[in-house]
Formats: C-alpha cells, structure tokens, sequence
C-alpha cells in the first residue's frame, strides 16, 4: 500500500510558502506521494505549477495530479510541460487525468465541454505519440514513453480507457463500497484489453483533524463543491474522516476494497493538520 498527501492547492487563500512546506514535510514524514487536484474558475493554484514547486523542495516522493482536466488544456502544450515536470523531478511524475464536468472552467479556458470525452481520448493518445516517437517537442521525459497515466472518472468509462492508454484508474470522492465496485469494472477491462499487468487503483478523500475537524471538513467541501448543490455537498462532506478512528477506519476500508494507493486530501493548509493525519495513517498502513 502506498500512501499520499494532497497539497493544500485548492484550499482557499493558502499561501505559496504552504505548498512548499507541505512538500517538504509530506516527504520526511515519510509519505509516498504529494497529489494536487484541478479547478480554474476557483482560489487554487494550478497542479503542475504546484508540482514544480514540490520537486524543487523534495528529492523521493512521487509527484501526482488527481486529476488533471485534460480538455481544457492544448495537448502539445500539456505534453511538455509534463514531460518537463516529468524530466526536472527525475520521473517522479504520475499524471492523473480526467474529463471534467463544470461548464464555467471550459467556458473560461475558451474549450467546449461538448465531445470531451472522444477529444480526450484522442489527447491520450497524441501524448503517447509526442512522448515516444522522434518529435520536435521537448524535453524527452526522464522514463520512456512518458509518465504512467491514471484516468479519473465512473470506471465503466475510464476502465476501458486505462486499458487502452494507462496504468490505472483513480476515483475522485465516493465510498469503499463504490470503489470496490469500479475496482471490479477496471479489473475486467484490463482482462477485455488483454493486459498482463495489474492496473494502478487509485482512491482519494477528504481528512480534518482535531477540536475543529468537522467545521473545516464542511467549509473545504461546501466551498469547493457548492456548484453540485447542499444535497450532494452534505453526501460529500459525510464521507470525509473527521477523527483518528474514522480515518485508520477509512485506510482499512479502501484498502480492503482493492486500493493499492490512497491520497489523503486535507482540508486545511494549516501544517499541524499534515502532522496529524501522518500520525494516524501512517501507523495505520504499517500496521497493515
């Protein structure tokens, strides 16, 4: 089991010495991983821009975006600033990547949600071509081929599409119970696909400790996810862990629904929150 922190790039008027900070404390800690998750039209900074700072204040752990919305970006452009992240971090970066649902970050990046799901796939596969064949577009990434590939989304979708272009699948928010399910989809379309490897499986969720978890679990969720309306905002916020034996609890679970690798994604870019969840999860994971 590989465990992960997100960086606190989607937490409101968090300052820039934060991410860093976090990085550099995710790593001595001994955290696998640094995550950032993806918005425009909101207080966040963007993720490679975030991961860049990361790799420059961290030598060892793996640098993921969960995820990434790939269509609101040009593809050669995202090919080499992934490549360069990719190259500079010595091929610490893992891209997540997804669709994405809300209309307002398309219309502010000028792309149309519409048929974002067949021009993503034909992203996925001009960044296989930009990152393995001869190419004007540089730099050549630090592993060949380029960085694995996770594809976020319903598994009955990106199943079939990790298959086909990546090395796993990552679900964004949802319970054990639900990842286990997809987990059981991406299993079979690696089978349809006929892979011999074992695919990534990827979950995330949200985590709050302390006097205050509960509030600052409602505040980070409602503010991020008011768009989907209070009836799916308090689903969210429900499934957040928001005391030590909620969160060991939430580690086990997903782990037991098939998750080799969890990112824990805080809720607050006060540090003494990150010192918290390390001390739970990961006593939690080594404790298997």
């Amino acid at each position: 089991m590989k465990l992960g922190i997100a960086l606190p790039n989607a937490v409101p008027a968090t300052p820039g010495q934060a991410i860093t900070a976090w990085a550099r404390r995710a790593e001595h800690l001994g955290f696998d991983a640094v995550a950032v998750i993806d918005r425009v039209v909101y207080d966040s900074y963007e993720p490679l821009v975030t991961l860049a700072l990361a790799a420059a204040v961290t030598e060892r752990v793996e640098l993921v975006t969960n995820v990434l919305i790939a269509p609101q970006r040009g593809t050669a452009l995202l090919a080499k600033q992934a490549a360069s992240l990719d190259r500079a971090s010595g091929g610490r970066l893992t891209l997540g990547l997804g669709v994405g649902l809300r209309d307002d970050d398309f219309a502010a990046t000028g792309t149309s949600p519409r048929g974002r799901g067949a021009h993503f796939e034909t992203q996925l596969r001009q960044l296989r071509q930009i990152w393995s064949e001869p190419t004007a577009i540089g730099p050549t990434p630090a592993r060949p081929g380029g960085p694995e590939l996770l594809i976020g989304g319903e598994a009955s979708i990106a199943g079939p599409r990790a298959a086909h272009w990546g090395a796993g699948w990552t679900m964004m928010v949802g319970t054990p119970e639900q990842f286990a399910a997809g987990v059981a989809t991406v299993r079979q379309a690696w089978k349809a696909a006929g892979r011999r490897d074992q695919p990534r499986l990827m979950a995330i969720f949200y985590a709050a400790l302390g006097p205050d978890a509960s509030a600052l679990a409602t505040s980070a969720i409602d503010s991020y996810y008011a768009w989907l309306g209070p009836e799916t905002v308090g689903w969210i916020a429900g499934t957040a862990a928001t005391d030590e034996n909620a969160l060991a609890a939430r580690i086990r679970a997903f782990t037991a629904a098939g998750a080799d690798e969890i990112v824990i994604c805080p809720c607050s870019h006060d540090i003494r929150q990150l010192d918290r969840i390390a001390a739970v999860a990961l006593s939690t994971t080594v404790a298997g």
